[in-house]
């Protein structure tokens, strides 16, 4: 147990595993938290993205100046996964406990968002571990197709979690529309499965530039030379790369937190919780099925086309979900979300871990994080959620206020992929 002589059989194994039931906890009970805040405690738009922006600030910035740099100084990475996901269990069970304490509901939602975002210091303590774990163990040409090996595995746990999160929202229709929380089964589920979660991480090697040099090896082919300089610092061009993520993620995410909403609207679609469910599950479905094809088609296509293309499609998604007038046009947007989803993440993932050196992976990954750990609410607080409020409070209908918010985070997604290719386009000038 954490020997280099683990095989990587035996290692992808345990770390699919920790995947699926990580992703099958982040679909219990993200995929209904926007919904019980806005529709049970009587959030506004805007006050529900704050359940995601607040933890997300702490995530980072807990990431950047703690973990990160404590990760490298200690080169551990397997202990700082099981340490955070066993902390955030423990305290994700008290949130409950104290949200249910006040009278006032609104007071009790905004005591759910703070409380989430203590458990949000502890799992970015899992995340920063995870990001330079996999990179200590797979070598760049690996670490696509992994990407996509994973998203599927997890695509499959999110999925099951996304219907039974339906399920227990209402009671199995047998209560009201947020008894999974109120009542705290939903906490519970959440907490009991980060504890088990930790179990086959105790089979996963260590991690750390030891073990990075005796499981990698080089790969010319793929490699970057912009930042070889072995030194740690952060190049040029991974800093305009960043920029470009921070774009696509921010337009991607900008609307996760109000689609569960657009779909529940009495006046428009007033979709089920249990059709919202199948909904949901569709753009899981997209990312396992294109999951599972991003590994031969890594060894084909660059990692910076594979992007591109992964731009193009989420565009179609925002693009189709702002145009949407019947159900199978949700279905259509949501399945090209986690087709986008899958191809950004794992090409992302891998060129990021191009251009980081091996020693600093902790405090890179943790600057690579970010883009995406922010997009996950601040866009909503700041851009979107704002938008919604503002045009309904102007008398715009409730409808045509959220399509805006998707038309909005499409343009997004388009500046973030012009600079990815002014980027790209730079580089390999300079390498002529």
């Amino acid at each position: 147990m954490g020997d280099m002589s683990v095989p990587k059989t035996k290692t992808f194994f345990n770390i699919s595993s920790f995947q699926i039931i990580v992703m099958f906890r982040r679909g219990l009970f993200y995929s209904y938290l926007s919904v019980y805040l806005r529709m049970f405690l009587g959030l506004s738009v805007t006050e529900t993205t704050l359940f995601a922006t607040l933890p997300m600030i702490a995530n980072v910035l807990c990431q950047s100046f703690i973990w990160g740099s404590l990760s490298d100084r200690l080169q551990l990475r397997r202990t700082l996964i099981i340490i955070g996901e066993a902390a955030a269990a423990i305290i994700t069970s008290v949130v409950w406990y104290v949200h249910i304490l006040p009278v006032s509901r609104h007071a009790a939602g905004y005591i759910l968002i703070f409380g989430m975002t203590i458990v949000e210091i502890f799992w970015s303590m899992s995340n920063i571990a995870w990001s330079a774990l996999l990179s200590d163990l797979y070598s760049a040409k690996e670490r696509t197709g992994l990407q996509g090996q994973l998203a599927s595995v997890g695509a499959a746990g999110r999925l099951i979690g996304i219907l039974c999160g339906g399920l227990l929202y209402d009671g199995l229709q047998r209560y009201y529309d947020g008894w999974g929380f109120y009542s705290g089964t939903l906490f519970f589920l959440a907490s009991i499965t980060m504890m088990i979660s930790t179990i086959p991480m105790f089979f996963v090697p260590e991690g750390g530039v030891k073990y990075s040099k005796a499981f990698t090896e080089p790969d010319d082919k793929n490699s970057v030379s912009a930042n070889n300089n072995g030194n740690g610092s952060r190049s040029r061009q991974f800093t305009i790369f960043l920029w470009g993520m921070v774009f696509i993620n921010f337009g991607i995410n900008a609307i996760n937190m109000l689609k569960p909403q657009f779909l529940a609207l009495p006046d428009a679609f007033n979709i089920s919780n249990r059709m919202m469910s199948y909904i949901l599950c569709t753009g899981t479905t997209g990312i396992f099925l294109v999951g599972m094809m991003i590994k031969p088609a890594s060894q084909r296509i660059k990692d910076e086309t594979l992007l591109i293309v992964g731009c193009a499609v989420a565009i179609v998604y925002l693009l189709g979900y702002a145009l949407a007038d019947n159900i199978g046009m949700l279905f259509f947007g949501d399945f090209m979300s986690g087709a986008a989803l899958a191809i950004i993440d794992a090409a992302s993932y891998t060129y990021a871990s191009r251009l980081i050196p091996a020693a600093t992976r902790g405090k890179q990954f943790a600057i690579y994080n970010t883009s995406l750990m922010l997009s996950w609410g601040l866009p909503s607080t700041l851009i979107t959620g704002p938008l919604v409020d503002y045009m309904i409070g102007a008398g715009v209908s409730q409808l045509f206020a959220y399509r805006v918010a998707f038309v909005t985070s499409s343009l997004m997604v388009a500046v973030g992929a012009a600079i990815l290719i002014y980027n790209f386009r730079k580089n390999r000038a300079a390498q002529a």
